[in-house]
């Protein structure tokens, strides 16, 4: 059997000195990834992607980007199911300097795009993070 799961999150990013950094949270099984979760009760996605950055990155002072969200799924295996997971990416901009670790995650770090591109393992996630930075530099030259 085939279980749905819908996922979301946010590419969070800082401007530091004259470039703009990524954070990057480390899964328990190694992948890095962006802060994202299940979407709990009738919360919208973007409810979601919001709570999420709080719990997993410990940062409350950020806000959404208007006119950005991306997804990729994926399928795995958990208590004998197959889940087919949705996960939709937003972009935050984050107004803090530091993020906090949580107890989700085994390291944190902060990146400049090329470093991002080359610590992200997984495609889905890669594959969006071009499109928002892409995104980014188009919003800043408007």
């Amino acid at each position: 059997m085939t279980v749905e799961a819908t996922s979301a999150g946010a590419i969070l990013f800082r401007n530091t000195r004259d470039r703009r950094e990524y954070l990057l949270l480390k899964s328990r099984p190694g992948d890095w990834e962006f802060p994202k979760g299940g979407v709990e009760g009738d919360e919208e996605l973007q409810q979601t992607a919001i709570r999420e950055v709080q719990e997993e990155a410990g940062i409350e002072d950020f806000r959404l980007v208007d006119g950005f969200r991306d997804e990729y799924d994926y399928v795995f295996e958990a208590n004998g199911d197959r889940i087919h997971k949705t996960v939709h990416l937003f972009i935050a901009k984050s107004f803090e300097a530091s993020a906090e670790l949580s107890n989700e995650h085994s390291d944190l770090q902060w990146r400049d795009y090329d470093q991002a591109i080359n610590t992200i393992t997984q495609d889905g996630p890669r594959d969006i993070l071009e499109d928002a930075h892409e995104f980014l530099d188009q919003e800043l030259e408007a």
